[in-house]
């Protein structure tokens, strides 16, 4: 019987062969745009995951309280002293660890050098994260200063190979360090990030601030491993005093998080909580799965439209002793075997635009074939997706009475399932809709956050470390740059601008109220010409200057610093920095330090000649870019010849910042059109459905007199009047849903009658066009064609 079904199956398809193709080729991008989103929300899900014993690491949060006790931040960075704490107090974990990124540094072979990314770390990082070593003993391999572990791509770069083993490499153009481990790359859904790492004794050789340990320098993220992950409660309840009670000039607690939600629920509220980007990650799952729906009502339209050829098929089979059954079977053996068409036409077309789809967000997602849970979702996607698309169809096929389709009235259709079509078309453009009006106000809050005044001048201001030879040489390089012409000003400064590196409490003013103490402000360390150079707008004071001995202690407080501490005149008034005593010289407006999603922190910054890690350089407007670019590389390469030139733009480093709601606009832009097309297909076949049902009326009608635009307009105002009932649906549903994503925006745009009207006029716009091409084909069919016989 299967084999015979199969037959016929393969007969039908064959003979409707336009049919097939729109619903194979229909069916194919809603399962590969499902796919593709499926495999960015697996991407996003697995963050922070593939360790061995993912789920027994964490990481140690503080949360920040005034003097009542009232939690005001959570902070991801509780300092280098609480991991000594920690293992003394719980011995319910197994290890722990801090580690700071130390971004991209030289190292060389003896012949070439690279920049790679470095990261300084306790021993037992190598424990915590169960890190697979293809080379090493993971127990002792961090244990000597000198030590380093390199991922085997860097040793593939750095040697062409992976048996390196107690080779030497040279660190900074400086220091000699001897390979004790290799271990295999990780997924990049992680966000350890590193090609090397080395002891954290190594980090206090050649930093000595490290090796002070105080309470109130929040700079090290600190990473623990548990022995059960049922002992958090007891854990967390141990170490929570810790904090208050070894400092007095902070009040926090502190308490362990899954450091695998740390990627998908960074939210915090009042300490607990409250989401983060897996708000998103809900929203791509609805997405993938709705596109699936919109393809599965595709087909039905497009099978049922067709039905009037299939009722003597029915009809006849009926007469002759076919059971309802056996026809139902017949149907859905062909929705399989388009499903399945079109499941290979999905992988196909997935496999040929993943690397286009990886460039377009900046990720790495592939494909593992020797996954079986991969193949099970496939096999439970095509059984899903035949079922929907295919159930209903036969069902309604299946019924056909068998007289009434030999005495051709089967064209005559019911008034239940010509309105469950209505719903299904209404259904499809109701989600298209608030997917245009999704869209739109995503755009609208990108906009908004991206034209929030920064606060400093971005455009032509470049950055890049000062490392290696630089690091002595910042007055000779700025000398010449200058002499060049290429820069209009140069400073140097303890980070960059683009984002927050130290933050602190403790800081001293006049008549400060008890429980000020407690307050958390970011800090910059900078020296001269700082606000000439970086464009940030003074309100009172003035800049650093040489001209003023006094300015090596002086500092420069933001206005939302003043307003904390409640200066009425803070310029001149006396504070007090880890027991320095400075000068307030200059207020300037506050910028974007940190998230432009958040309001501003206080920001305190203050004068250092001897910190200097980034160079910052006003670019020479006359010039061109490249132009520019050309002659400090030149200066750069002289004075530091064993580094390469790393010249970054502080606009592009910013624009990272709005990274996710980027990939949140380019998913919702490309897939919402992807919706938008198939719910037009769907329309298409309903229109077809209505004028194949109506073909001797419109046949009639010509013969009467009517016109063609009489026609079209019969056809066409009913299918509008359903887009219309969609916007009345959709428009309330998606204002209620993207008000609610809004409200996670401190600063957000709102909801304009311009992007509702738009998304409805975008819609029935397009709606028009998909019904009025086959309104006019149908009306303008020959009427003898459809009255000839009768």
């Amino acid at each position: 019987m299967f084999r015979l079904n199969l037959k016929i199956a393969l007969r039908n398809l064959w003979r409707n062969k336009t049919s097939s193709v729109i619903n194979i080729i229909g069916l194919a991008i809603g399962l590969a745009s499902c796919l593709l989103l499926l495999l960015y929300v697996n991407y996003e899900w697995n963050y922070n995951k593939q360790f061995k014993d993912a789920d027994k690491v964490y990481q140690v949060l503080i949360n920040f309280q005034d003097a009542s006790g009232k939690i005001t931040n959570t902070g991801g960075q509780p300092g280098n002293v609480i991991h000594a704490a920690i293992r003394e107090r719980a011995p319910e974990i197994d290890a722990v660890a801090r580690i700071t990124g130390g971004g991209k540094t030289l190292i060389a072979n003896g012949r070439t050098s690279f920049k790679k990314m470095a990261l300084f770390a306790d021993p037992e990082i190598l424990k915590i994260f169960n890190f697979e070593f293809i080379a090493g003993n993971p127990a002792t391999a961090l244990d000597a200063p000198n030590s380093v572990v390199i991922t085997e791509q860097t040793a593939k770069v750095l040697f062409g190979g992976v048996n390196v083993l107690n080779k030497s490499i040279k660190y900074d153009n400086d220091r000699d360090l001897t390979i004790t481990g290799v271990i295999k790359d990780f997924p990049a859904n992680t966000s350890i990030k590193f090609d090397y790492v080395l002891p954290w004794s190594f980090l206090e050789s050649i930093n000595g601030n490290v090796k002070i340990w105080n309470w109130s320098d929040f700079s090290w993220p600190v990473m623990v491993k548990v022995n059960d992950p049922s002992k958090v409660d007891l854990i967390n309840s141990k170490i929570k005093s810790l904090f208050n009670e070894r400092t007095p000039d902070t009040r926090g607690e502190n308490f362990l998080f899954p450091f695998a939600k740390t990627h998908l629920y960074s939210k915090f509220v009042n300490g607990k909580n409250v989401g983060g980007d897996i708000e998103k990650i809900y929203l791509f799952i609805g997405l993938a799965f709705g596109i699936l729906l919109i393809a599965c009502i595709n087909f039905t339209n497009m099978a049922t439209a067709k039905s009037e050829r299939r009722a003597k098929e029915v009809g006849i089979k009926k007469t002759i002793g076919a059971t309802r059954a056996s026809l139902i079977i017949q149907f859905l053996t062909e929705a399989m075997l388009l499903t399945i068409g079109s499941v290979l036409l999905a992988i196909t077309t997935v496999e040929l635009t993943l690397p286009l789809f990886n460039n377009l967000l900046d990720i790495e997602i592939s494909i593992d074939y020797g996954n079986i849970w991969y193949w099970l979702v496939i096999f439970g996607v095509v059984l899903l997706t035949g079922l929907l698309s295919g159930l209903y169809p036969a069902l309604f096929l299946s019924a056909f009475n068998p007289i009434q389709t030999l005495k051709r009235k089967a064209a005559r259709a019911k008034a239940v399932p010509v309105n469950l079509r209505q719903v299904l078309v209404v259904g499809q453009f109701c989600f298209a809709i608030m997917l245009i009006i999704a869209t739109l106000v995503i755009y609208k809050q990108i906009s908004f956050i991206k034209n929030r005044p920064i606060g400093y001048n971005s455009n032509l201001l470049a950055e890049m470390p000062q490392e290696g030879e630089l690091s002595g040489k910042f007055e000779v390089f700025k000398s010449e740059v200058m002499k060049t012409g290429a820069v209009t000003a140069v400073n140097q400064a303890a980070g960059s601008l683009s984002s927050a590196s130290n933050w602190f409490s403790g800081f001293e003013w006049p008549n400060r109220a008890p429980g000020q103490e407690d307050i958390v402000f970011n800090r910059l360390e900078t020296n001269y010409d700082f606000v000439k150079t970086t464009g940030v707008e003074l309100v009172a004071g003035r800049d650093f200057s040489k001209d003023f001995a006094s300015d090596m202690k002086g500092v420069l407080l933001s206005s939302s610093a003043v307003k904390v501490m409640n200066l009425q005149n803070p310029v001149g008034t006396k504070v007090r920095l880890n027991g320095k005593d400075l000068k307030v010289i200059g207020v300037f407006k506050d910028f974007i330090w940190e998230s432009p999603y958040q309001p501003a922190k206080p920001l305190v910054i203050n004068f250092n000649r001897d910190n200097g890690y980034r160079i910052n350089m006003r670019l020479n407007p006359a010039n061109s870019l490249s132009r520019n670019v050309e002659l400090i590389s030149a200066v750069a390469k002289r004075l530091n010849p064993a580094y390469p030139v790393d010249i970054k733009f502080v606009d592009q480093l910013y624009a990272q910042k709005l990274q996710s709601e980027k990939i949140l606009g380019i998913l919702a832009n490309l897939f919402g059109g992807i919706a938008i097309f198939i719910s037009c297909m769907g329309l298409y076949g309903l229109v077809a459905y209505s004028a194949e049902q109506r073909t001797k009326e419109f046949g009639v009608r010509r013969v009467l007199g009517a016109s063609v635009s009489n026609i079209m307009r019969l056809l066409s105002v009913s299918f509008l009047k359903m887009v219309f009932m969609a916007a009345c649906i959709g428009v309330p549903l998606a204002y209620y849903l993207m008000n609610k994503w809004l409200t996670n925006f401190e600063f957000r745009t709102t909801i304009s009658l311009t992007v509702i009207l738009i998304s409805i006029a975008g819609t029935t716009i397009i709606a028009f066009l998909t019904v009025s091409f086959q309104a006019y084909k149908a009306a303008k069919a020959n009427p003898v064609e459809a009255l000839k016989y009768e």
